[in-house]
């Protein structure tokens, strides 16, 4: 395992220029490279698989802490709010990731196609984190070794490899996690139903009891579930999503923070103010300046 580990770090160093996260010809595939351990960010992880090539992340999702290293992977079987850091890397051996988004729809196919068994770990918190087995590495490496290939072969193999690396995660040991998300009737499934209304709406004032009853579940079951999946409330998973979402404004679309505010749902820039330095630390002035300079 340690040779694949070694060839496709190496693939990825040989295709970005430096440090940063960056996405690749293969689609849903993106390449992330670090030279420096950097202070924890707040962030959403989305549905995705990530492995570590090299180097040490460290990650807050509710309460726990979690560290995760080359020789494991993590599922976000939804959008989910989370802390994170690059906790080792350096110049000479920086943090090398691979990240591949997931696609729901062909989750689910594939969930109907295979009729696996469940796995023995049950648990319907929507972010986990394994070892990595031998047969889930090898669908990786043949998939970063398709980086460096013809765009015609890209197109052709990539769908297969990726297809393959989608049943080696439902039938590992975080199998049944992605499996409660994207089974329909499920009540991790009417959670991330929610989830994608919240999305949908995130700058908009919401009623939560009705939100429960658009995906046909009790207010005090929906609440409990809910927390169960993202470790949050549904009113602070929409306000953080509110948040974040202006900060992405302010640094790829030029928006002052007022305008950010407004867009986002804020009426008054006071209150947006408040809650930005209560989320990310420091007001949205500073902390977008300071997060350009990255």
């Amino acid at each position: 395992m340690e040779s694949k580990y070694i060839e496709i770090r190496d693939i990825i160093l040989r295709n970005i220029p430096g440090a940063g996260n960056y996405p690749t010809s293969i689609n849903g595939l993106r390449i992330v490279r670090r030279e420096n351990t950097t202070e924890f960010l707040r962030c959403f992880y989305n549905p995705s698989c990530i492995i570590v090539l090299q180097g040490l992340k460290h990650m807050l999702y509710g309460n726990e802490n979690i560290l995760y290293t080359k020789g494991q992977y993590v599922v976000s079987c939804t959008d989910i709010p989370v802390s994170s850091r690059v906790a080792e890397a350096t110049l000479e051996e920086p943090f090398v990731a691979l990240i591949l988004e997931l696609d729901a729809n062909i989750i689910s196919d594939l969930i109907l196609e295979t009729k696996l068994p469940k796995t023995p770990v049950s648990n319907e918190k929507a972010l986990a984190i394994a070892d990595i087995d031998t047969d889930l590495l090898d669908s990786f490496y043949r998939l970063a070794q398709l980086i460096e290939k013809p765009k015609s072969e890209q197109e052709i193999m990539s769908q297969i490899i990726i297809k393959e690396i989608y049943y080696r995660l439902l039938s590992g040991t975080l199998g049944n996690q992605l499996r409660l998300i994207n089974t329909k009737g499920t009540r991790s499934n009417q959670i991330a139903q929610a989830i994608s209304l919240i999305k949908d709406r995130y700058s908009q004032k919401l009623n939560m009891d009705e939100l429960a009853q658009s995906v046909n579940m009790a207010p005090s079951s929906f609440y409990r579930n809910f927390k169960k999946v993202t470790q949050v409330s549904p009113l602070q998973y929409q306000k953080q999503l509110k948040l974040y979402e202006a900060q992405r404004l302010m640094l790829t679309g030029n928006y002052d923070a007022a305008t950010a505010g407004y867009e986002v749902g804020y009426e008054s820039p006071t209150q947006f103010s408040r809650e930005y330095k209560k989320m990310f630390g420091n007001p949205p002035k500073t902390d977008v300046k300071k997060l350009a300079a990255v």
